[in-house]
């Protein structure tokens, strides 16, 4: 695939205001933003369905912790890098395109899992898939949008991590809930389609099954509306002059763009600091609906619409605003990318410990929504960095480096420490009752009397949330290597006068 310019659109822009008119530049970055939505809906489908799939499947929370992190990550993280790498030479848009229909073919067939092991490999399958979408993407918006308008446009696109966690809510629950096998046979005798009735045994397939299929196909009709109406903008486009020069040069080494990256301890202490909040956000974000209707008795329908007002509306108000203030500000405050995710998560932890505390869900719903605004300050700030420390000819490969850590310890470890955490804390508190049971007895549920089935119960949801409240806790820590990049951003970010010292790094 070679690249596409798009010369006439090239010659009639100014690369001062960005690729193309400002109309088609907000429609590409809409598109981008839906393609992300999808992207995370697929990805978030799964913590929505955890309970029915569990049950379903006779699981533990660590088997969900590793279908849901590990599975994911195994090749979502090392693809990234190499898919990144190709994307600064070949056709961005194309392998978009080919990312989105891969993980939306794989989120399909999720559907049909009938072992732990087979829906393991599916979402491995999932992670190939949405390993080429965020790399190529963020250096798309970083030809079509000028420097000083990057963080907001960044910010836009990372709408796509509430909004799809919230649009995977409010699908996947009601239709576990209201949309089983049976009722999709009833309708399709209805439309006279007998055929499609008796294909397979629909009284026996379940609503999670239908929900993969259901979040999974849009996506493979929205690949064919990219394929028709994105163009391939310069690289380089909206970059310095200097920068801009490098980038008509040949493709840079990925041992020059790790040698860049050392040199740039902002870049470093981003990538550790989101790196954490990663962690800290799938650990806990994997097990939201799990934990409201453990602890709150919600049916699943009901869970997902409170995860969904939460992580969709609050969390989508974060994450804007943090690239919008710092964009308005940067010229006072230069270093807005660095403290102000910095204290939006610091506030964020007292708020999250008493809203996972409080018995009565109402008054509890008021500190979780102000915590997930706040915590969220860190998505767009992340990517503005990520994207803004070095040249078009190695922002995708930047952007790739960085996700590989932040992924690697927060999709990969995220979920499954956190299941395990809970788990442990179960099955602790299991034992020093005086009832006589375990993990094991409490998942087989024989012959138990009502106070030993109330016990696994109880602990059950217990240790699910105890150990959210410490995951937590760990925004502090993430919080401090955002203050700690504010020492250096200004030197290593591009559009700060950071262009002087990447050239002097790498020909050091």
């Amino acid at each position: 695939m070679s690249t596409v310019t798009a010369p006439a659109m090239a010659s009639s822009a100014d690369p001062n205001e960005g690729f193309g008119s400002k109309g088609y530049r907000a429609f590409v970055l809409g598109s981008l933003l839906l393609v992300y939505i999808f992207n995370f809906i697929d990805r978030a489908i799964l913590a929505i369905l955890n309970d029915p799939i569990k049950h379903s499947l006779g699981l533990e929370d660590w088997h969900m912790g590793m279908i849901g992190g590990t599975a994911f990550a195994l090749f979502y993280i090392t693809l990234g890098i190499p898919i990144a790498h190709i994307s600064e030479t070949r056709s961005r848009k194309w392998i978009i395109i080919a990312a989105m229909t891969v993980w939306s073919l794989m989120t399909v067939l999720c559907g049909f899992a009938t072992s732990f092991f087979m829906l393991f490999l599916l979402r491995v399958g999932v992670g190939i898939g949405e390993a080429g979408c965020t790399p190529p993407a963020q250096s798309l918006i970083a030809d079509y949008f000028k420097p000083s308008s990057r963080a907001t446009a960044v910010s836009i696109y990372a709408l796509g991590v509430p909004l799809g966690a919230m649009f995977a809510g409010l699908a996947g629950g009601p239709i576990n809930d209201h949309f089983t096998g049976a009722n999709v046979y009833d309708a399709l005798n209805s439309w006279g389609m007998t055929w499609a009735a008796n294909l397979i045994d629909w009284q026996s397939v379940e609503g999670w099954r239908i929900a993969f299929a259901a979040v999974g196909l849009p996506g493979l009709l929205f690949a064919v509306i990219v394929i028709l109406t994105m163009k391939e903008p310069p690289r380089g486009y909206t970059d310095p002059v200097g920068a801009r020069a490098k980038a008509e040069q040949a493709k840079a080494k990925l041992s020059e763009v790790l040698k860049i990256l050392k040199g740039k301890p902002a870049y470093i202490h981003v990538v550790l600091g989101a790196a954490i909040a990663s962690f800290v956000g799938y650990g806990i974000g994997h097990f939201v609906t799990a934990f409201l209707r453990r602890t709150h008795n919600l049916s699943l329908t009901e869970a997902a619409i409170y995860y969904s007002l939460v992580m969709g509306i609050f969390a989508a108000i974060g994450v804007f605003s943090s690239g919008y203030i710092s964009d308005k500000i940067s010229k006072r405050h230069p270093n807005a990318l660095s403290w102000l995710p910095a204290v939006g998560m610091s506030v964020s932890v007292p708020l999250y410990v008493i809203g996972f505390l409080l018995p009565e869900l109402w008054i509890a719903l008021i500190p979780l929504c102000a915590a997930a605004l706040l915590h969220y300050f860190y998505l767009g700030p992340m990517y503005a960095v990520f994207g803004g420390v070095v040249d078009s000819r190695m922002r995708a490969t930047s952007v790739a480096v960085a996700l590989f850590v932040v992924n690697l310890f927060g999709l990969a470890f995220g979920p499954p420490a956190s299941g395990i955490l809970s788990s442990m804390l179960k099955g602790l508190m299991l034992s020093t009752s005086d009832l006589n049971l375990s993990i094991e007895t409490c998942t087989a549920a024989v012959n138990l009397s009502d106070a030993q089935l109330a016990m696994c119960q109880t602990t059950e949801a217990k240790g699910l949330q105890y150990a959210i409240v410490l995951f937590a806790l760990l925004y502090l820590w993430a919080s401090i290597h955002y203050l700690l990049a504010g020492r250096t951003l200004q030197r290593d970010m591009l559009s700060m006068g950071g262009q002087k010292d990447e050239e002097e790094t790498a020909t050091a």
